[in-house]
């Protein structure tokens, strides 16, 4: 007979998951609004960013820029947006996983990583993955333009060369993805894998690209200086926004995951109390019966 010390000690434990789970959930909770707002704020700004620049595009034709550079070669440089916490269920193993499928399906390249976000910097640093660049702590915290900014600088380089240097050039990547989670709802977050370098035409809404592009722009500086300062800023605001969707996508994950397992943990404490009421009656027989053996033998 199992013991009956043993299965309430063990309702204990159980419980005090239970609040520990329900506690991280109104935390998730609590962020997720605020990170939403932030979400739902940024997106319009870097829609009508990616109509005007896709306009621009349209509308010169004599522009030139190693931003906006087609090469043929096989480096590809992907940056990963994990979480630098765990208990958010498959939000980081969706990511891990689709970088890993890409890896798989184009076997011809030679793929380096720069992660942000400690889980996928874990995961791939024990597999012996090139890990080129690592930011930590970045989504731990609020989300600031400065961090975005200061990714999208290493990244420009990094795709650029840095230096006229042809060792340097040998080993530029020749394309640059965006792996992270878009935000849809607390428990709905999809995948996304773009391109962020070189900056790709636009491809939005066709009405809107069509208003972009039959717009009458008057250029007060030359095209080169106004795309020299638009792109980088273009992929400032990608990352930025990536950042975001990362940030509220990882706290809807965390919450669902922990509302789910305060469900479960509620589940095995009303199991365990009826195993343990069981045990309990079959003590209370016991000592009847031994009480009545006793008194019949008298």
């Amino acid at each position: 007979m199992p013991n009956l010390q043993g299965v309430r000690r063990r309702i204990k434990a159980v419980k005090n998951m239970r609040q520990i789970t329900k506690s991280y959930k109104l935390v998730s909770a609590s962020k997720l609004r605020r990170a939403q707002d932030r979400v739902t704020s940024a997106r319009p700004y870097a829609r009508k960013m990616m109509e005007v620049l896709g306009g621009l595009a349209g509308k010169v034709t004599d522009f030139t820029s190693p931003l906006l550079e087609e090469r043929t070669g096989n480096r590809t440089l992907i940056v990963l947006m994990t979480s630098d916490k765990g208990l958010c269920g498959g939000f980081n193993a969706n990511l891990i996983r689709a970088v890993q499928q890409y890896i798989r399906e184009n076997t011809n390249q030679t793929v380096e990583l720069v992660t942000v976000g400690r889980k996928g910097r874990d995961f791939f640093r024990r597999r012996g993955a090139a890990i080129r660049k690592e930011y930590a702590n970045l989504t731990a915290k609020t989300v600031l333009y400065q961090d975005a900014a200061m990714i999208a600088r290493d990244l420009i380089g990094m795709f650029e060369g840095e230096s006229d240097n042809e060792e340097t050039l040998a080993i530029r990547p020749d394309r640059v993805l965006l792996v992270y989670a878009e935000f849809k709802s607390a428990i709905s977050q999809i995948v996304k894998v773009n391109q962020l370098l070189p900056v790709a035409r636009f491809e939005g809404d066709a009405a809107a690209a069509e208003a972009e592009t039959t717009s009458d722009y008057i250029f007060e500086q030359s095209p080169a200086e106004i795309f020299d300062r638009l792109l980088p800023r273009f992929v400032e605001t990608q990352i930025f926004q990536a950042l975001l969707e990362s940030v509220a996508s990882e706290h809807g994950a965390r919450m669902a995951a922990m509302d789910s397992a305060s469900r479960n943990a509620g589940d095995v404490i009303n199991k365990l109390t009826l195993n343990m009421n069981r045990i309990r009656q079959a003590a209370i027989t016991n000592e009847i019966i031994e009480v009545v053996s006793g008194a019949s033998a008298q």
